[in-house]
């Protein structure tokens, strides 16, 4: 029992996050000397199939009506019956709250163990050991999951994708499953929202902004920063909690975990939780006006000043180079 199950939302497509999990599934793999299953739940995205195809020993797609769109009982009793058939070692999953709220429960179904916000994962041993931030990120954790399967849903960015060929050289098969809903649960309303391009997880470069910044006016500048570096607009939980931003903008250790090569973090004062949630950038910069705020200790490059008066600067020298 060396094969390793990466499952995959069609509806999300290949990105960032899917390639590294494809990646962290292959790797993971090659070390147990055992076959790498893709399955693919939703609707039919023959690209998607052919990407994950030059990469996975076998890919097994079910693109049937009822998975379309995101039912947690439905994608549940899903991914539970095909991994009852091929008995893997682990079973990986994406950073997106589909995968966070399934993770342990499948877990428990087939009688694994269940980690999350994964940064690295190894075979060591005839065990699955993986690595994950405690603390507010001030420490790296090394967890043995010794109950088989090891379930495991995997930070963004954390992982490097592999090499696609130019052709698929697996077999893609398609599935039927005998899916039934809990009556007990049933979805009673959807709401949507406009995103960006690209998923905050994904973003290069992020703007944030936090409770300083007094309202959701200022964030409007925020989003035409962003915008003119190539990045995603984000948030503290205090401005999310205050109504200025939606809460798909919340960064933090309650929020979203993101792993920019910049985080411009204006009007934050840097707290531990929101720490956990950018530990992985590869550089921060911050603007606050009081000089003893915890984010200056974190930052690469820090400016102690009324972000009223730097933001208009910033985009000034923007808008000059890009001319």
């Amino acid at each position: 029992m060396s094969d390793i199950v990466i499952y995959l939302f069609s509806g999300s497509g290949y990105d960032r996050a899917a390639q590294g999990v494809v990646g962290a599934g292959r790797r993971l793999a090659n070390q147990l000397n055992g076959r790498l299953h893709a399955v693919i739940a939703g609707a039919h995205d023959p690209e998607l199939n052919i990407r994950v195809a030059s990469v996975a020993d076998a890919v097994v797609t079910a693109d049937q009506r009822e998975l379309a769109h995101y039912q947690p009982e439905l994608h549940l009793n899903a991914i539970t019956q095909v991994c009852r058939e091929i008995r893997p070692r682990a079973v990986l999953f994406g950073s997106d709250t589909y995968s966070q709220e399934t993770a342990p429960r499948l877990a428990h179904r087939l009688g694994g163990a269940a980690a999350g916000d994964c940064l690295d994962l190894i075979a060591q041993d005839g065990a699955i050991r993986v690595k994950r931030s405690v603390y507010g990120g001030k420490a790296i954790a090394t967890i043995e999951l010794k109950r088989a399967p090891a379930v495991v849903w995997l930070r963004a960015r954390a992982f490097e994708p592999v090499a696609t060929t130019s052709s698929s050289v697996t077999t893609v098969r398609q599935t039927r499953l005998n899916l039934q809903a809990d009556d007990r649960t049933r979805i009673i309303e959807r709401k949507s929202e406009a995103v960006g391009e690209a998923r905050l997880e994904d973003a290069r470069v992020i703007v944030s902004g936090g409770r300083g910044l007094g309202g959701s006016e200022p964030f409007k500048d925020l989003q035409e920063l962003a915008a003119m570096l190539g990045g995603q607009t984000a948030a503290s939980r205090a401005a999310c909690d205050s109504g200025w931003c939606p809460p798909s903008w919340q960064v933090g250790q309650t929020g979203k975990k993101v792993a920019p090569g910049l985080y411009i973090a204006v009007a934050i004062r840097g707290a531990s939780q929101h720490m956990a949630g950018i530990s992985d950038a590869k550089n921060i910069a911050a603007i606050n006006i009081d000089a003893d705020a915890p984010i200056f200790k974190n930052c690469r490059f820090g400016i102690v000043e009324d972000y009223r008066k730097v933001i208009p600067l910033l985009k000034e020298k923007l808008a000059a180079l890009q001319k």
